[in-house]
């Protein structure tokens, strides 16, 4: 929420810039191609850790749970490191 404060950008543009940044940092750094299913797997597992501590915070404040809020982050943080990885498999736009 820090971020959403001081930054001035929406909870879900934050999602997909983190998303953006941990795809091609991943690469970037570890030397993995974008078709690569490592870097979409590390966007997933950061997505999901996240999604699992808006639960855990829902439940210390006795929030409620809004399951489908918790999708739509997950899918909303998942499209374009998706489309991404399914554009460098599949066509030639990521090539040399």
């Amino acid at each position: 929420m820090w971020l959403v404060q001081n930054v001035g950008l929406a909870k879900d543009a934050l999602h997909v810039y983190v998303a953006l940044t941990l795809l091609l940092g991943a690469a970037l750094i570890f030397g993995w191609k974008l078709s690569s299913w490592k870097p979409w797997c590390l966007v997933l597992a950061a997505a999901l850790v996240g999604e699992v501590w808006d639960l855990r915070d829902s439940f210390a404040n006795r929030a409620p749970i809004d399951l489908w809020a918790n999708w739509h982050d997950i899918w909303n943080t998942m499209l374009w490191p998706s489309v991404i990885v399914l554009l460098a498999r599949y066509t030639v736009v990521f090539r040399r």
